[in-house]
């Protein structure tokens, strides 16, 4: 792929392309063994992406479901987080990256890049409160006052008065939270920024927030193996880990003020709140739309590519696979745990690929 005028080959830092190829030589020796890497090498273009590790797990599914239906083509994808994502295919590294952060004007501009969707994701707040037997709900504002370390108890009242029904326990909170550069906060972030001026102006939105408490957790399972061994303890992860590790989840206040759980169908309204009538937003928050059902920390979880590429063969090779995830692919995404995107969109998505070269 191409290497941005303004990033000249020398300027890519010797340490980070190194890390990369180590990553890649690693990748295939696990996969594919040893004695296989050059002959697949000769006879297949691989693509290589790097990125957050919330569309992990469906980067891997379609790198299998691909591979089936065309052998030529090897994806392989590499989880180095949002930020470190952005920065390598900015550099000219790898042929992709994914993440859940929209990208600033400077990062399009100085790295020629552009977003484009390829599924919706949740997250959640995920708790662990053995003596609670029913949902706890929450609002952006109240869970914007216990990340910044103000509410301290599960008892408070701002929680209780959410929480009428429920005995809540007189019990410390132990906030949980992710390190520097992931997509998750992100999103996170930008909720409780929409939510509350207070985390706004101490926090705001960002990828790598300085929190004022919690202990952080590296991963998404990291995160919810953390919450699972602390009581009392509150962190925010993908709501497709929290239903495969069946951990407690919050409903969170949306913006038409109704009480939301995350889900397929929740998520996919935040979308259409947001997307119609034109379906051409390709970078639009889903963060607290409009809409009686919308889940309100919803978020696409993006592709960043570069502009235009000097490489024919894999440009190629890289529309096909994005005209695949935007037909066949979808269906992987669902049974994988993320909401599929709408059809309007999806038709919208395949006409803006083909102006790729």
């Amino acid at each position: 792929m191409k290497v941005p005028a303004r990033l000249s080959a020398p300027t890519i830092a010797p340490r980070l392309a190194n890390n990369l190829l180590w990553q890649i030589h690693l990748c295939f020796a696990l996969v594919l063994g040893v004695s296989n890497v050059r002959v697949l090498a000769q006879s297949a273009v691989v693509l290589v992406g790097t990125g957050s590790s919330v569309p992990a797990p469906l980067y891997n599914r379609w790198a299998q479901e691909y591979g089936k239906r065309d052998p030529r083509v090897q994806v392989r994808y590499l989880t180095v987080g949002t930020s470190e994502g952005i920065k390598q295919i900015s550099h000219g590294a790898g042929d992709f990256a994914a993440g859940e952060a929209q990208l600033t004007e400077a990062e399009r501009k100085e790295g020629s890049l552009i977003e484009l969707p390829v599924a919706i994701i949740a997250i959640v707040p995920v708790y662990n409160l053995p003596s609670l037997h029913r949902e706890l709900r929450l609002s952006g504002e109240v869970l914007a006052e216990i990340f910044l370390g103000n509410i301290k108890t599960w008892n408070a009242p701002p929680i209780a008065k959410l929480n009428p029904e429920i005995d809540l326990p007189d019990l410390a909170i132990e906030v949980v939270n992710r390190p520097a550069g992931k997509g998750t906060n992100y999103v996170f972030t930008d909720f409780l920024s929409k939510s509350s001026s207070r985390f706004r102006a101490q926090v705001g939105v960002t990828p790598s927030p300085k929190w004022p408490v919690g202990t952080p957790a590296e991963r998404s399972s990291d995160m919810v193996d953390k919450v699972k061994s602390i009581p009392g303890s509150i962190g925010f992860v993908e709501y497709q880990y929290a239903v495969k590790n069946n951990i407690p989840q919050a409903v969170v206040l949306n913006r038409a003020g109704k009480n939301i759980r995350a889900s397929a169908e929740s998520v996919a309204a935040a979308c259409r709140a947001a997307e119609a009538p034109r379906w051409k937003d390709f970078s639009a928050s889903l963060i607290n739309t409009a809409g009686a059902d919308s889940y309100p920390i919803t978020s696409f979880s993006w592709i960043y590519l570069r502009t235009s590429s000097s490489d024919a063969t894999h440009a190629a090779a890289l529309r096909n696979l994005l005209d695949w995830i935007y037909t066949e692919g979808q269906q992987f995404a669902v049974q994988e745990g993320y909401a599929s995107l709408p059809p309007p969109l999806l038709d919208a998505l395949r006409e803006k690929i083909k102006s790729l070269h």
